[in-house]
């Protein structure tokens, strides 16, 4: 069996490696658009499911996946993370100014991060979800204008890196620490197992 992680994302690699999970990355590039009935957790779901989908459907871009047809059985991994604060979805910031605004409305709270997980191959389209809780403390201007100029918010879900500067200000998280890296280990485990791939 060859996993094809559909994500560019250094993050998910790193998680993936340290697991001792075998894999190739070939990133899927979709444009990301909720649609107007979808809950937080449908649009991380779907946007998993539309990343899977892009390696697996689009024979261009499929050199590793092909590649790794040659010697077996191969399925693709799809992800995506949000961060939702009151009610509004945070993906990655436009701009410096952008980060600055999901900053502050993190400061003090608590928020959810959400990471959709889909696995595709013959046989099966598997689709879930994990939720962890999130607690902020309350960051000053100085400290959100440093963090921004430190480039680290930017191509992060929700402006900030939970395992970098910004590991400071986590006063508390309910719930798969790994998940608001990028990927739960855990569920992305327990799928493959009760999909027949173990070890």
């Amino acid at each position: 069996m060859t996993l094809v992680l559909a994500s560019a994302s250094p993050r998910r690699q790193e998680l993936l490696r340290s697991a001792g999970i075998q894999f190739v990355a070939q990133p899927a590039n979709i444009t990301e658009i909720r649609l107007p009935s979808e809950s937080p957790k449908e649009f991380a779901e779907h946007m998993a499911r539309e990343k899977a989908r892009a390696i697996w459907d689009d024979a261009e871009s499929a050199h590793p996946l092909q590649k790794a047809q040659k010697g077996g059985a191969t399925i693709v991994l799809g992800a995506d993370t949000i961060v939702v604060v009151q009610d509004e979805v945070l993906g990655k910031p436009r701009d410096g100014d952008d980060a600055a605004r999901m900053l502050k409305l993190l400061s003090g709270r608590q928020h959810s991060v959400i990471t959709g997980v889909c696995l595709l191959s013959d046989g099966f389209e598997d689709v879930r979800s994990e939720t962890t809780a999130v607690h902020f403390s309350e960051l000053s201007e100085a400290e959100i204008r440093s963090y921004v100029a430190s480039g680290e918010p930017m191509e992060k879900a929700g402006a900030y890196a939970i395992q970098g500067l910004a590991s400071r200000w986590i006063s508390k998280i309910e719930g798969d620490y790994n998940n608001v890296v990028g990927l739960s280990v855990d569920l992305l485990l327990r799928m493959l197992r009760e999909h027949g791939v173990a070890g």
